[in-house]
Protein backbone atom coordinates (compact mmCIF):
# COMPACT_ATOMS: atom_id res chain seq x y z
CA UNK A 1 0.00 0.00 0.00
CA UNK A 2 0.89 3.29 -1.29
CA UNK A 3 0.76 5.40 2.27
CA UNK A 4 1.32 8.76 0.30
CA UNK A 5 -1.64 8.11 -1.92
CA UNK A 6 -3.96 5.80 -0.15
CA UNK A 7 -3.22 3.56 -2.93
CA UNK A 8 -3.54 -0.46 -1.93
CA UNK A 9 -3.38 -3.36 -4.31
CA UNK A 10 -6.57 -5.05 -2.53
CA UNK A 11 -9.77 -4.68 -3.75
CA UNK A 12 -12.49 -1.77 -2.71
CA UNK A 13 -13.67 -1.99 0.30
CA UNK A 14 -16.50 -4.54 0.88
CA UNK A 15 -19.74 -2.88 2.28
CA UNK A 16 -22.34 -5.48 0.70
CA UNK A 17 -24.18 -7.80 2.23
CA UNK A 18 -23.41 -10.23 -0.39
CA UNK A 19 -19.71 -8.82 -2.09
CA UNK A 20 -18.11 -11.74 -0.07
CA UNK A 21 -19.20 -14.22 -2.63
CA UNK A 22 -17.38 -11.84 -5.59
CA UNK A 23 -14.44 -11.64 -3.67
CA UNK A 24 -14.14 -15.67 -2.98
CA UNK A 25 -14.52 -16.46 -6.74
CA UNK A 26 -11.28 -13.73 -7.41
CA UNK A 27 -9.73 -15.47 -4.71
CA UNK A 28 -10.14 -19.06 -6.43
CA UNK A 29 -8.98 -17.48 -9.72
CA UNK A 30 -6.36 -16.65 -8.50
CA UNK A 31 -5.01 -19.39 -6.68
CA UNK A 32 -6.02 -21.68 -9.74
CA UNK A 33 -3.91 -19.32 -11.87
CA UNK A 34 -1.10 -19.25 -9.37
CA UNK A 35 -1.23 -23.32 -9.43
CA UNK A 36 -1.37 -23.34 -13.23
CA UNK A 37 2.00 -21.48 -13.62
CA UNK A 38 3.97 -23.26 -11.15
CA UNK A 39 3.08 -26.05 -13.03
CA UNK A 40 3.89 -24.66 -16.16
CA UNK A 41 7.11 -23.19 -15.12
CA UNK A 42 7.85 -26.79 -13.47
CA UNK A 43 7.63 -28.61 -16.33
CA UNK A 44 9.42 -25.82 -18.32
CA UNK A 45 12.42 -26.17 -16.06
CA UNK A 46 12.05 -29.94 -16.03
CA UNK A 47 12.27 -30.13 -19.75
CA UNK A 48 15.13 -27.61 -20.23
CA UNK A 49 17.05 -29.82 -17.49
CA UNK A 50 16.43 -32.83 -18.81
CA UNK A 51 17.02 -32.40 -22.77
CA UNK A 52 19.11 -29.22 -22.93
CA UNK A 53 22.08 -31.90 -24.58
CA UNK A 54 19.42 -33.67 -26.66
CA UNK A 55 19.56 -33.50 -30.05
CA UNK A 56 17.63 -30.42 -32.16
CA UNK A 57 13.90 -31.86 -32.19
CA UNK A 58 12.23 -32.08 -35.74
CA UNK A 59 9.44 -29.73 -35.76
CA UNK A 60 6.58 -31.75 -37.11
CA UNK A 61 4.31 -31.50 -34.28
CA UNK A 62 5.82 -34.89 -32.09
CA UNK A 63 4.25 -37.91 -31.80
CA UNK A 64 0.40 -38.90 -31.37
CA UNK A 65 1.04 -40.08 -28.45
CA UNK A 66 2.58 -36.77 -27.26
CA UNK A 67 -0.06 -34.94 -29.15
CA UNK A 68 -2.87 -36.96 -27.32
CA UNK A 69 -0.92 -36.10 -23.85
CA UNK A 70 -0.84 -32.17 -24.49
CA UNK A 71 -4.20 -32.35 -25.51
CA UNK A 72 -5.75 -34.25 -22.62
CA UNK A 73 -3.65 -32.15 -19.98
CA UNK A 74 -5.10 -28.83 -21.64
CA UNK A 75 -8.44 -30.47 -21.24
CA UNK A 76 -8.20 -31.54 -17.78
CA UNK A 77 -6.81 -28.09 -16.80
CA UNK A 78 -9.93 -26.08 -19.07
CA UNK A 79 -12.48 -28.39 -17.08
CA UNK A 80 -10.48 -27.76 -13.63
CA UNK A 81 -9.70 -23.98 -13.63
CA UNK A 82 -12.25 -22.78 -15.96
CA UNK A 83 -15.43 -25.49 -15.18
CA UNK A 84 -14.73 -24.65 -11.43
CA UNK A 85 -15.24 -21.09 -11.87
CA UNK A 86 -18.25 -21.60 -14.05
CA UNK A 87 -20.08 -23.95 -11.77
CA UNK A 88 -19.65 -21.16 -8.91
CA UNK A 89 -20.37 -17.96 -11.04
CA UNK A 90 -23.84 -19.51 -12.03
CA UNK A 91 -24.63 -20.35 -8.40
CA UNK A 92 -24.26 -16.58 -7.58
CA UNK A 93 -26.20 -15.42 -10.47
CA UNK A 94 -28.80 -18.00 -9.73
CA UNK A 95 -29.15 -17.35 -5.74
CA UNK A 96 -28.11 -13.29 -5.82
CA UNK A 97 -27.77 -11.50 -8.91
CA UNK A 98 -31.09 -12.55 -10.76
CA UNK A 99 -32.70 -13.66 -7.41
CA UNK A 100 -34.97 -11.01 -7.67
CA UNK A 101 -37.79 -12.88 -5.33
CA UNK A 102 -35.90 -11.25 -2.42
CA UNK A 103 -36.57 -7.41 -3.72
CA UNK A 104 -39.99 -8.36 -4.70
CA UNK A 105 -41.08 -9.82 -1.40
CA UNK A 106 -39.13 -7.81 1.20
CA UNK A 107 -41.51 -5.30 2.41
CA UNK A 108 -38.69 -2.24 3.08
CA UNK A 109 -37.37 -2.66 -0.70
CA UNK A 110 -36.53 1.01 -2.19
CA UNK A 111 -36.82 0.76 -5.83
CA UNK A 112 -34.96 3.55 -7.52
CA UNK A 113 -34.60 4.66 -10.93
CA UNK A 114 -31.09 5.60 -12.52
CA UNK A 115 -30.68 7.51 -15.90
CA UNK A 116 -27.04 7.85 -17.04
CA UNK A 117 -26.24 11.16 -18.93
CA UNK A 118 -23.73 13.15 -20.18
CA UNK A 119 -22.08 13.25 -17.51
CA UNK A 120 -23.88 12.86 -14.38
CA UNK A 121 -26.57 10.23 -12.74
CA UNK A 122 -30.08 11.10 -12.07
CA UNK A 123 -31.75 9.18 -9.15
CA UNK A 124 -35.74 8.96 -9.21
CA UNK A 125 -37.24 7.64 -5.64
CA UNK A 126 -41.13 7.61 -5.62
CA UNK A 127 -42.41 10.05 -2.90
CA UNK A 128 -44.57 9.39 -0.12
CA UNK A 129 -47.40 8.08 -2.19
CA UNK A 130 -45.06 5.01 -3.68
CA UNK A 131 -45.45 6.01 -6.91
CA UNK A 132 -43.27 6.93 -10.04
CA UNK A 133 -44.49 9.63 -12.06
CA UNK A 134 -46.23 11.68 -9.71
CA UNK A 135 -45.44 15.98 -8.56
CA UNK A 136 -43.66 13.89 -4.88
CA UNK A 137 -40.69 12.10 -7.21
CA UNK A 138 -37.63 12.48 -5.55
CA UNK A 139 -34.63 13.40 -8.08
CA UNK A 140 -31.23 13.71 -7.32
CA UNK A 141 -27.67 14.09 -9.09
CA UNK A 142 -25.02 12.27 -8.79
CA UNK A 143 -26.09 12.03 -4.73
CA UNK A 144 -27.69 8.12 -4.36
CA UNK A 145 -29.07 7.58 -0.94
CA UNK A 146 -30.29 4.14 0.32
CA UNK A 147 -31.04 2.79 3.94
CA UNK A 148 -28.49 -0.18 5.57
CA UNK A 149 -29.50 -3.76 5.53
CA UNK A 150 -32.40 -3.56 2.95
CA UNK A 151 -32.49 -4.68 -0.83
CA UNK A 152 -31.99 -1.37 -3.09
CA UNK A 153 -33.54 -2.50 -6.28
CA UNK A 154 -32.41 -0.84 -9.43
CA UNK A 155 -34.04 0.02 -12.64
CA UNK A 156 -31.18 1.53 -15.09
CA UNK A 157 -31.56 3.76 -18.21
CA UNK A 158 -29.64 5.97 -20.31
CA UNK A 159 -30.54 8.94 -22.19
CA UNK A 160 -27.62 9.18 -24.87
CA UNK A 161 -24.88 6.58 -24.72
CA UNK A 162 -24.43 3.54 -23.34
CA UNK A 163 -23.25 4.08 -19.83
CA UNK A 164 -21.84 1.40 -17.48
CA UNK A 165 -23.27 2.21 -13.59
CA UNK A 166 -20.06 0.77 -11.67
CA UNK A 167 -20.73 0.39 -7.28
CA UNK A 168 -16.63 -0.98 -6.74
CA UNK A 169 -17.55 -1.57 -2.96
CA UNK A 170 -21.01 -3.64 -3.57
CA UNK A 171 -19.18 -5.59 -6.26
CA UNK A 172 -22.15 -4.35 -9.01
CA UNK A 173 -21.46 -3.08 -12.89
CA UNK A 174 -24.75 -2.57 -15.11
CA UNK A 175 -24.85 -1.28 -18.45
CA UNK A 176 -26.99 1.94 -19.12
CA UNK A 177 -28.38 1.33 -22.56
CA UNK A 178 -30.68 4.40 -24.48
CA UNK A 179 -34.11 2.69 -25.03
CA UNK A 180 -33.59 -0.41 -22.66
CA UNK A 181 -34.12 -0.46 -19.00
CA UNK A 182 -31.69 -3.29 -17.27
CA UNK A 183 -32.10 -3.68 -13.26
CA UNK A 184 -30.39 -5.27 -10.51
CA UNK A 185 -30.11 -5.21 -6.97
CA UNK A 186 -27.77 -4.88 -4.33
CA UNK A 187 -28.07 -4.52 -0.39
CA UNK A 188 -25.60 -2.66 2.14
CA UNK A 189 -23.99 -4.39 4.86
CA UNK A 190 -23.08 -1.01 6.89
CA UNK A 191 -23.15 2.96 6.84
CA UNK A 192 -21.20 5.05 4.94
CA UNK A 193 -20.53 6.95 2.21
CA UNK A 194 -18.87 5.12 -1.37
CA UNK A 195 -18.13 5.95 -5.17
CA UNK A 196 -20.78 5.91 -7.79
CA UNK A 197 -18.62 5.40 -11.59
CA UNK A 198 -19.24 4.63 -14.70
CA UNK A 199 -16.98 2.05 -16.60
CA UNK A 200 -18.05 3.03 -20.06
CA UNK A 201 -16.12 5.48 -22.16
CA UNK A 202 -18.93 7.81 -22.48
CA UNK A 203 -17.35 10.95 -24.17
CA UNK A 204 -15.06 13.84 -23.37
CA UNK A 205 -15.41 14.21 -19.77
CA UNK A 206 -16.09 11.12 -18.70
CA UNK A 207 -13.79 11.17 -16.05
CA UNK A 208 -16.34 13.13 -14.26
CA UNK A 209 -18.86 11.09 -14.95
CA UNK A 210 -18.62 9.85 -10.15
CA UNK A 211 -21.40 10.56 -7.65
CA UNK A 212 -21.36 9.07 -4.44
CA UNK A 213 -23.47 6.25 -3.07
CA UNK A 214 -24.60 7.38 0.83
CA UNK A 215 -25.67 4.74 2.88
CA UNK A 216 -28.17 5.59 6.11
CA UNK A 217 -29.86 4.43 8.90
CA UNK A 218 -33.26 3.51 8.00
CA UNK A 219 -35.09 6.10 10.04
CA UNK A 220 -32.31 8.94 8.84
CA UNK A 221 -33.10 7.48 5.55
CA UNK A 222 -37.05 7.90 5.68
CA UNK A 223 -36.77 11.10 7.11
CA UNK A 224 -34.46 12.33 4.43
CA UNK A 225 -36.90 10.73 2.01
CA UNK A 226 -40.11 12.45 3.23
CA UNK A 227 -38.67 16.03 3.60
CA UNK A 228 -37.24 15.61 0.05
CA UNK A 229 -40.64 14.56 -1.27
CA UNK A 230 -42.69 17.55 0.39
CA UNK A 231 -39.41 19.87 -1.33
CA UNK A 232 -40.61 18.23 -4.53
CA UNK A 233 -44.11 18.34 -4.59
CA UNK A 234 -43.77 22.52 -3.54
CA UNK A 235 -40.98 22.74 -6.48
CA UNK A 236 -43.53 20.92 -8.49
CA UNK A 237 -43.12 22.04 -12.33
CA UNK A 238 -45.21 20.78 -14.66
CA UNK A 239 -44.26 22.30 -17.54
CA UNK A 240 -40.54 21.43 -17.03
CA UNK A 241 -40.67 18.16 -19.21
CA UNK A 242 -36.88 17.60 -19.14
CA UNK A 243 -37.15 16.96 -15.36
CA UNK A 244 -40.27 14.63 -16.02
CA UNK A 245 -37.76 11.36 -17.01
CA UNK A 246 -38.51 8.12 -16.09
CA UNK A 247 -40.61 5.45 -16.98
CA UNK A 248 -43.50 2.83 -15.69
CA UNK A 249 -42.03 0.50 -13.03
CA UNK A 250 -41.41 -2.97 -14.00
CA UNK A 251 -43.15 -5.03 -11.52
CA UNK A 252 -41.81 -8.65 -12.95
CA UNK A 253 -37.99 -8.81 -13.82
Amino acid sequence: MDAASGRTLALPEDASAHGHRIDALLATNHRLEGLLALVVLGWLALAVWRFHKARRAAADGGTRRSRTLVLALALVTFGVVDGTLFVRSLGYVDEVLWNFEVPVKHPDTVRLEVNARQWTWEARYAGEDGRFGTADDVVTWSDVRVPVGVPVWVQLSSTDVVHGLALPNFRVKLDAVPGRVNQTWFQAAREGTWEVACYQHCGTSHYKMRGTLTVMAPEAYRAWLREASRQATRAYDAADSAAHWGWAWKEAP
